[in-house]
């Protein structure tokens, strides 16, 4: 396995100019037993953090000679011209005590050298060419998942080196004459074409290990695939297996991967009716009458699938478009199947991309793909049938969006369930904020067509889901998924009708988002009761402020712990916050790196490269809450402009300050002027920061003095926790 870096303005190579002194030479060598420098551990990882940063950082490439930065933009532009490289820096063996490294030999980056020549020469022979085809441009929406275009890496070839082209050349050459050899040994026809789609799929497979994004795992010491996320960022540093070793990325073991998941599939199809399978799109297909139809529908604008495909679909159309039977159909166009806008048909994703940047016409036109496509379903099923929507999105457009269709389509939701489908490591939940649960949403054909009222409604959706949060607290489910397992039976009561009314306003219609506002509000309600649990019959508290009952979500389900970024903000959402208002505004959430899987450099994908929304929300997938200690803002528990009240966490921080300075007037002061010492919630709000904040902690200390001083001071109503009701302005 080799270790290569690509070369960029200010690292050259024994570079010399006429008439000047010669440059700074680089040289890449390879240090088995570094120093470790520092009189402590902190020390230490400093040390090492230090040593191992090397040269890219979101601001640019530093110079490691004289420390200027070329620029991200600087870059971009090199790479748009053509004069990005790559330098081989290491090479990685098998030794007695494990993975070994050392300085490649001359013979080593000689043999990396493929001419241009030999390229065409290799490829003159196989369909297609050279993957010339054109990469995705980045954009907004799904789009924003590419950066490799802005590099110059504007073509498909461009993402793999020569040496890679030319392995998997070969490999795609040999593949092709399998239909020879199996007739050869006296192989019935059938089996052809099967045998021959497995092996293009280990080809593939192949292509994923062997691309200059795939890169080295320094933690366990392996080659790690181009996807590890569902994007193609530009890596600095990337790694290049030998496709005929037995480590990580060969070809064998493509191959034995592929014969695990037929296995796998084998299971089901001995003991199942043969399915049929079609290719072709969902709104024109001309089936019907059935009983049951299971879709898992695309997210929105979360992942641009065909894109995607497109790495793999190249090579297979090297491999099989052009023998004989289904797969020249099937592989007949350049490229996968996007949107078609003269039809009006394709892939159905929000990619403002394919609408000339167009970011409200690209949501539209989601919207309306996803109402036709359930009105298909609607015609295709039987008056009886049900229609099965899988949808495991955080994102609450995507799933007003997903509601919408349905009642437009004429369905009611008739149950739901989260059923925990999604493994963990899987891709999507690597560096996101994906859900742990699929919420597995069953719908019936809709018989009454009156409108509703948004009394009836959301009266009738509060008895509706009650119980079933109940079970699924009881159930283990928490976080986002916990509030949006709990939409499904709260569908029911708002997808009966065809439109909802406004009882106050009959001319105004309750719009979908509206609902769902509903629904999360009434969720974090049950979880803050579930956190400051109380008795039947007790008095109820009234008041808690949306800041506060954000810290209380938060801190509950995540404590001071890194947190996903998608989750944070489902819960601001709930509670009519942004998260970057958090982070902002409330000096509240802290912004805690990307979150990534593994040891990717921080500006892998280049400053470009992050959502529209990155510098506000923290530019990644994880966030904290900021430690009180850390909350010292000059503004911290005073009112804001206009008299409003400061939010109920934040006075109870101002009180943990000034009680560890000592200054207990102050303390007494405070309390009176907010009229803190005979506030029911005031006290049951401290009292369940108590039982949050670790045991024996300095935090735990300051609270429960202070609790114990109030206490003290007498004329205290005892902490009854009744269940709170919350949003309303704190008394």
């Amino acid at each position: 396995s080799d270790q290569s870096t690509p070369s960029h303005p200010g690292a050259a190579e024994g570079e010399q100019a006429t008439g000047h002194k010669p440059l700074a030479t680089v040289v890449f060598g390879v240090q088995n037993d570094p120093p470790q420098n520092g009189g402590n551990a902190r020390q230490r990882r400093e040390h090492d953090r230090c040593l191992g940063a090397g040269t890219m950082s979101r601001t640019g490439a530093t110079c490691p000679c004289c420390g200027a930065i070329t620029t991200m933009a600087d870059i971009r532009f090199e790479g748009r011209a053509g004069r990005l490289g790559a330098i081989m820096t290491a090479v990685v063996v098998n030794g007695p005590k494990g993975k070994e490294y050392r300085v490649p030999t001359d013979h080593e980056r000689a043999v990396t050298e493929v001419t241009e020549e030999q390229l065409q020469a290799l490829y003159a022979d196989i369909p297609f060419g050279l993957p010339e085809e054109q990469t995705p441009k980045a954009g907004i929406g799904a789009a924003r998942a590419f950066s490799v275009d802005g590099y110059g890496f504007d073509t498909w070839r461009k993402l793999f080196t020569n040496r890679q082209l030319v392995s998997l050349g070969t490999f795609s050459t040999i593949l092709r004459e399998m239909p020879h050899v199996i007739r050869s040994n006296n192989y019935q026809e059938h089996w052809i074409e099967p045998l021959l789609a497995c092996v293009a799929c280990a080809l593939d497979r192949l292509a994923d290990s062997s691309s200059s994004i795939a890169h080295w795992q320094n933690g366990n010491e392996f080659n790690v695939n181009t996807f590890q996320r569902f994007a193609l960022p530009i890596s600095w540093d990337f790694s290049e297996v030998s496709p005929v070793s037995q480590t990580t990325g060969n070809f064998l073991g493509a191959v034995d991967w592929v014969s695990r998941a037929l296995d796998h599939c084998l299971l089901a199809s001995t003991i199942k009716e043969r399915p049929n399978v079609f290719m072709a799109s969902a709104i024109t297909s001309e089936l019907n009458g059935f009983d049951v139809i299971v879709t898992d529908p695309p997210y929105y604008d979360a992942i641009p699938y065909s894109d995607l495909m497109d790495f793999f679909y190249v090579w297979l159309r090297r491999t099989l478009g052009a023998s004989d039977g289904p797969f020249v159909t099937a592989f007949g166009e350049e490229l996968g199947p996007k949107w078609n806008r003269t039809t009006d048909d394709g892939e159905l994703i929000d990619d403002a991309s394919r609408f000339d940047g167009n970011k409200a016409l690209s949501k539209k036109n989601y919207e309306d793909g996803m109402t036709r496509a359930f009105q298909a379903c609607h015609a295709a099923l039987q008056s009886d049938g049900r229609l099965v929507v899988v949808f495991a999105n955080k994102q609450p457009d995507a799933w007003e969006t997903l509601v919408a269709g349905l009642i437009r389509a004429g369905f009611v939701v008739d149950g739901s369930w989260p059923i925990k489908t999604e493994r963990q490591v899987r891709t999507r939940s690597l560096a996101s904020a994906a859900l742990a649960s699929s919420v597995w949403i069953v719908c019936k054909k809709r018989t009454t067509f009156r409108p509703g009222w948004d009394n009836t409604v959301l009266g009738e959706m509060r008895d509706n889901i009650t119980r079933q949060l109940r079970d699924f607290w009881d159930a283990g489910i928490r976080g986002p998924d916990f509030v949006w397992a709990a939409t499904g039976p709260a569908l029911e009561a708002f997808s009966k009708h065809p439109v909802v009314k406004k009882a106050n306003d009959p001319d105004q219609l309750m719009t979908v988002s509206a609902f769902l506002r509903e629904v999360r509000r009434m969720v974090v309600d049950f979880v803050v009761g579930r956190v400051l649990p109380g008795e039947d019959g007790q008095e109820t508290a009234t008041g808690l402020d949306d800041v506060t009952t954000y810290y209380l979500l938060h801190r509950h389900d995540f404590g001071m712990d890194e947190a996903p970024i998608g989750g944070c903000i489902l819960y601001a959402l709930s509670c009519n916050l942004s998260d970057a208002a958090l982070v902002n505004q409330h000096d509240l959430l802290a912004q805690s790196g990307k979150g990534k899987a593994d040891d990717e450099l921080e500006a892998e994908d280049g400053a470009d490269d992050l959502p529209d929304d990155a510098e506000e929300t923290g530019g990644g997938a994880k966030v904290k809450l900021k430690p009180w200690h850390r909350r010292q803002g000059r503004n911290l528990g005073l009112e804001a402009p206009g008299g409003r009240p400061a939010p109920l966490i934040d006075q109870v921080h101002k009180l943990m300050h000034l009680w560890r300075a000592g200054d207990q007037v102050k303390v007494n002061d405070y309390l009176d002027a907010r009229g803190l010492q005979r506030n029911t919630l005031f006290n049951q709000f401290l009292q369940a920061l108590i039982e949050l904040a670790g045991a024996g902690s300095e935090e735990r200390s300051l609270l429960e003095a202070l609790s114990n001083h109030i206490a003290a001071r007498g004329d205290v109503q005892a902490p009854r926790q009744g269940r709170l009701q919350l949003g309303s302005p704190m008394p």
